[in-house]
């Protein structure tokens, strides 16, 4: 029995082949061979050419539809367009649109916005440094206690006090600024100074002057003192009650009303004039004091603040308390204008110390405002300038050792102040 498949003899299990030779009576081509079917080669395909660098894709603007590159486009550049993409791209886009310059940056809006920005800011510096300032300011003198006071007259009067108080001051800065120990404080010079449209007015009142000490409320007890016609020394008034008492003993015996007051000690002087980086002076004639430490020579300097306050409290070296008052004004009158100017103001590095030094040692009235502390010192700048003028109060004689006042010019001098006129009273 023949196990293998039909057509398979043993010829096959013998291994012959097809195309190797056969003792079978039938021809090979006739023999039945398994059919293969070949699949057709795949066509020949060029390679694909490189593609360029991807560019990553910007932020489109809002709402806009992803971008998509759709090869190399020569002649484009990327990055141009609203979309980020490197298509299109209008005016502004800051690239190149077929070869075409993109518009110029807007130099005017950038200018616009950067002077905006900046005046914003000096503003709010400016803002900023008001209240700082308004803040330090020691409202300390009530001019609402003083009673009886003369009609307000045109234009502002300030009672400018110079006292001797060592309040803050080591011994240390008492030794090296002469001003000895003494407890408390008194006045150590007293100026009104008038600012109006014809100009600043400055009038000293030498603390030796003989004046009526009138009816007054005490600052402190609110008791009313009846006025008994007894005279004395000027600075006795403040030492018997303080700023209020010395105020309304300048109206009573003036007739002027007083606006505002101000008052500085020793060491705030001193500081105020270190802050400025020191006081030029033209010094007519040399001079010395072992009691004030003054010792300057003839001619043009630059004073500090200790040597600053050896000049204005030196009055041994002269013959009269009223050359003293001079110097005073002269020097006041400097300060202010060295200290008042727009080199001052727009230099953070010398106005805040200065503000500092003064700020924290300046007594002033409860109604006063920096504003108004800023209006005295540009007054007391014009007074050496323009139509600016400064003088002693008359006086007409002495009388044991107290100056007696010249009063019918007085009265004069009062009457062209509250009248705002021009000043033509002449002091000593």
């Amino acid at each position: 029995m023949n196990d293998w498949p039909e057509g398979w003899t043993d010829d096959n299990r013998s291994g012959n082949r097809y195309g190797q030779g056969s003792g079978s009576d039938r021809p090979e081509g006739a023999r039945s061979m398994p059919h293969v079917q070949r699949r057709p080669a795949p066509p020949q395909q060029r390679p694909a050419p490189p593609r360029p660098p991807q560019v990553p894709q910007q932020p489109g603007g809002y709402g806009d539809p992803p971008q998509c590159d759709s090869g190399y486009n020569t002649g484009e550049v990327y990055g141009g367009g609203r979309g980020g993409g490197g298509h299109g791209g209008g005016p502004g886009d800051g690239g190149y649109v077929q070869g075409r310059p993109a518009a110029a940056p807007d130099w005017r809006r950038r200018i616009k916005i950067g002077a905006l920005s900046l005046v914003v800011v000096v503003l709010a510096v400016s803002v900023g440094t008001y209240f700082w300032a308004d803040s330090k300011l020691k409202r300390e003198v009530d001019l609402s206690k003083v009673i009886e006071r003369p009609e307000a007259g045109d234009g502002t009067n300030y009672l400018i006090v110079g006292s001797d108080s060592r309040a803050g001051m080591t011994s240390e800065d008492k030794k090296r600024l002469h001003t000895g120990s003494a407890e408390g404080k008194r006045t150590d010079s007293m100026m009104i100074l008038h600012d109006g449209s014809n100009g600043p007015t400055l009038v000293s009142l030498p603390r030796d002057s003989n004046v009526e000490i009138p009816s007054f409320v005490g600052s402190e007890s609110g008791k009313k003192y009846e006025g008994k016609g007894r005279t004395t020394k000027l600075n006795a008034a403040y030492a018997e009650d303080g700023p209020e008492l010395l105020v309304r003993t300048v109206e009573f015996n003036t007739g002027l009303h007083i606006d505002h007051y101000v008052e500085i000690g020793f060491g705030g002087f001193a500081k105020i004039v270190d802050a400025i980086g020191g006081v030029e002076l033209d010094i007519p004639k040399a001079f010395k004091d072992k009691y004030s430490g003054a010792d300057f020579p003839a001619g043009k300097q630059t004073l500090n603040g200790q040597e600053a306050l050896a000049f204005v409290r030196t009055r041994h070296a002269f013959t009269s308390d009223l050359d003293r008052t001079k110097n005073q004004q002269k020097f006041l009158a400097a300060l202010a204008s060295q200290t008042a100017t727009f080199s001052t103001i727009i230099n953070p590095f010398k106005l805040y110390p200065t503000m500092g030094a003064g700020l924290d040692t300046l007594i002033v009235d409860k109604d006063m405002s920096l504003w108004d502390l800023g209006q005295m010192f540009f007054a007391m700048k014009g007074v050496t300038g323009g139509d600016g003028a400064s003088l002693n109060i008359p006086i007409s004689g002495s009388s044991g050792g107290n100056l007696l006042w010249d009063k019918a010019k007085v009265k004069q001098l009062v009457e062209q102040l509250n009248n705002d006129e021009k000043v033509t009273v002449s002091g000593n």
